[in-house]
């Protein structure tokens, strides 16, 4: 559905962050069938907005050359729309996570930090003027779902409780669902053995038609299959895959309109 405004407390802008943009933009192109909005950033930079029927739904940018050589690996990061990027940054550090930057302004489309939480799982805030974030969500091939995966949800839920004023459903041990104001749209999992290594982190979830025609197209495209096509009991399909230069995101065809 087309969005003009994002709900403080919602996820609100999703960024890749890789080491071959050119490669990144082709992919999710085919994809997904975004278009390419290139806006020029610096000399030779640009920062990708990634488009659907001309709004913007996701952006790419090249990872810088000293973030490639400190191991920082390609990755999407999830930004949280707010009121206000200052007191957020100081809600975050009251809370016990650390913003990695004071919060500035992005020209005149908002302001902005990056923080993490106390486990180390990194998100954007944001605070909207003339670009409110994705202008498309919770429709085909854009952005439904934001997931977290914790080694602690606890903790986590009561961090996200005071920032942002999360409510967390727990009852499944392994999956708890992320509401504002009563409404679900995200989800922590609490990470398993076989995750070991892994460090906690976010990720987004795109809605698809057809999950297992998506997953052999992103195959085709030279995606690797981290988590194959299974069904998720009374609410969808799902696949979980990193693209070609190794970002992980999820995929998921909905048995209900998003």
């Amino acid at each position: 559905m087309e969005v003009s405004k994002h709900t403080p407390g919602t996820f609100c802008w999703f960024e890749l962050g890789t080491s071959d943009q050119q490669a990144a933009k082709n992919f999710y192109s085919e994809l997904f069938g975004w278009s390419v909005n290139d806006v020029p950033i610096g000399p030779d930079s640009f920062y990708s907005m990634m488009q659907l029927r001309g709004k913007d739904v996701a952006a790419l940018s090249q990872l810088a050359q000293e973030q490639l050589a400190q191991g920082v690996p390609p990755h999407w990061l999830l930004y949280v729309a707010v009121e206000s990027a200052d007191e957020a940054a100081k809600a975050v550090n009251a809370a016990g996570g650390k913003t990695l930057m004071d919060p500035f302004d992005v020209f005149d489309s908002g302001r902005m930090t990056v923080a993490q939480d106390p486990s180390g799982a990194t998100f954007g805030i944001w605070q909207a003027r003339n670009h409110i974030g994705a202008r498309i969500i919770n429709e085909a091939n854009t952005f439904c779902w934001g997931e977290l995966a914790t080694r602690d949800a606890a903790a986590s839920s009561a961090f996200y409780g005071k920032v942002f004023g999360w409510k967390v459903k727990t009852g499944d041990p392994a999956y708890a669902e992320i509401h504002l104001d009563g409404q679900p749209f995200g989800g922590m999992l609490t990470m398993t053995a076989e995750m070991e290594g892994v460090p906690p982190h976010w990720s987004p979830y795109f809605a698809v038609d057809d999950c297992d025609a998506l997953v052999e197209k992103a195959k085709s495209l030279g995606a690797n299959t981290c988590v194959p096509p299974q069904d998720i009991p009374n609410v969808g399909r799902f696949a979980v895959l990193a693209d070609p230069q190794g970002a992980v995101f999820s995929i998921i065809k909905l048995n209900y309109p998003a």
